[in-house]
């Protein structure tokens, strides 16, 4: 079926634009936009229905809604300006106005081929704000075609699974699988999609084993970021479907956003919008050290200022005010906390289905207002919405070896680590299990994770606390001492009495356990 407006032609079978014969290069969801606006001239196109018909019911931002709007107009020639053929009604959505014909075109050859247009026609398009990604339908290359179906459901979980993460833009299903069957370049990917990073991978069967490979490319540049195999018995198909998945988006997450800040850190200072101060706060963050901090938490205001809503950024500041407060480096402690427990519930309210927000903002509130039971619960909606999400694992943990859960929260920091196991928060996951360990009685096991956190970070309070205490309990007065130096260098003036304000320690018997442990240690009342 072909729409004729003015000199142009939509043909709907061969997924083709015409201006006087010539075709006009768009990309696929510019084309479903523009079909979708033909197909209904003179009606008010909510943008509910946008999303519904192009972007499959996701939620995508105002920014990515507009530049595709704005590659529409200008594809047939209009502007925002002009508004010509393509009208915005304010608050309402889009009506396309020109006068449109339609007529019987010739039937396309091969419906399934033609969903998507061929890489060699099209134009790049503009690249969301987020970083975006792809995911290819698998090759299979087991030689047998009933595996097709056990290759295809393993890409619809990945994607499925990158979707849940907020910060990510994650091309549909139906948009992935239609370069089914072609030799398509991730380059070229990247340019007809429109995205900046691409999955491709193949499975494999040998008898009752099956072999996933993967890997991650960056579309711009064509250059691997990453790649993995993942292998399993196809004794349980949908657990060990549901293993590649989860092994896949743990594995990737972190390299994406790695990626991304490099990116930002290559970009002009004053060229940055919101995203990229996130990004490069990030880093930061990561690190971990005092400076580090210092110069993070201006730059998560800098991006709440430019995006009043980024609730993700939100609970950052606020998890760099915990931060703060954790390892003795508050200046006004009163002020600070007060800032930090502001910031951590406009996360919480603001991303109420965005796991990062709630991850940091809850972990923050824990420790800040001393709500650990209300901490957990926010957590635990976190990994709801996202299942991969290594933080919402190890920061949980934490908080659970705090209740007085040591095997749960053990569990769950063993699970972040087999999520994400190269992460740059490491040292946190280690401090994470030398409080559980540590309150459940293990002082060997609590002064060697502590260690390791201690050699990543040399200023983390916690840690040195930790390995103080557990040699002196654990009858090693020498390295309690020790470790009691390292200890008050870092922070002259921890004190026993402030034990309870400086942790939320909720079972009285581990808050006892901690304070004889550092008593013992040397620490003054």
């Amino acid at each position: 079926m072909q729409f004729v407006f003015e000199d142009y032609v939509l043909d709907q079978g061969r997924r083709e634009l015409t201006l006087r014969g010539q075709v006009v290069a768009v990309g696929p969801q510019v084309f479903d936009l523009l079909l979708l606006f033909v197909r209904h001239p003179e009606r008010v196109i909510s943008k509910d229905e946008l999303l519904d018909a192009v972007w499959s019911g996701r939620i995508v931002s105002e920014s990515t809604i507009t530049s595709h709007i704005n590659a529409v107009r200008k594809a047939i020639g209009d502007s925002g300006e002009e508004q010509r053929l393509l009208r915005t009604v304010a608050r309402k959505g889009y009506r396309f106005v020109g006068a449109v014909t339609v007529e019987r075109g010739e039937p396309a050859v091969d419906q399934s081929i033609a969903v998507a247009p061929a890489p060699e026609v099209t134009t790049r398009l503009v690249l969301p704000e987020k970083p975006s990604i792809s995911v290819l339908r698998f090759l299979n290359l087991s030689g047998d075609p009933e595996q097709d179906y056990f290759a295809d459901g393993v890409v619809e979980d990945i994607i499925a699974a990158l979707s849940r993460l907020r910060w990510l833009f994650v091309i549909a299903r139906n948009s992935s699988f239609a370069f089914k069957g072609r030799e398509v370049d991730p380059r070229a990917v990247g340019e007809v999609l429109g995205v900046r990073y691409v999955l491709e991978g193949s499975v494999r069967k040998c008898g009752n084993r099956v072999r996933i490979t993967g890997q991650l490319i960056d579309a711009m540049s064509g250059a691997h970021l990453w790649a993995e195999r993942f292998e399993g018995s196809l004794d349980d198909i949908f657990k060990l479907q549901d293993q590649i998945t989860e092994s896949v988006v743990g594995a990737i997450a972190p390299q994406l956003e790695r990626a991304e800040i490099e990116r930002a850190q290559r970009k002009s200072t004053d060229s940055l919008d919101a995203y990229d101060y996130y990004l490069r706060a990030m880093a930061k963050l990561h690190s971990g050290s005092r400076e580090a901090i210092e110069q993070a938490l201006p730059m998560f205001y800098k991006a709440l200022e430019l995006d009043a809503e980024f609730a993700a950024a939100y609970g950052m500041a606020a998890w760099c005010h915990f931060w703060r407060k954790l390892n003795g480096w508050m200046v006004d402690p009163s002020a600070e906390i007060a800032e930090g427990i502001r910031l951590a519930r406009l996360a919480v309210t603001l991303g109420r289905d965005d796991a990062v927000a709630l991850t940091r903002g809850g972990h923050a509130l824990a420790h800040l207002a001393g709500d650990v039971d209300g901490g957990i619960a926010l957590l635990d909606r976190a990994r709801l919405l996202n299942p991969n999400l290594a933080p919402a694992w190890f920061l949980g943990g934490v908080l659970r070896a705090l209740h007085g859960e040591t095997e749960a929260a053990i569990n769950d920091l063993n699970h972040a680590v087999r999520l994400s196991p190269l992460d740059p928060e490491m040292f946190r996951m280690h401090v994470g299990m030398a409080f559980a360990h540590f309150f459940a009685g293990h002082l060997d096991i609590a002064a060697d994770y502590a260690e390791k956190a201690l050699s990543n970070l040399p200023s983390l309070l916690v840690a040195a606390a930790l390995v103080a205490a557990s040699h002196a309990l654990n009858g090693r007065p020498d390295k309690a001492r020790s470790a009691m130096q390292r200890l008050l260098s870092l922070n002259p003036d921890l004190r026993i009495g402030s034990v309870r304000d400086w942790l939320p320690i909720q079972r009285p018997e581990d808050l006892a356990r901690l304070a004889d442990g550092l008593r013992l240690a040397g620490l003054p009342e």
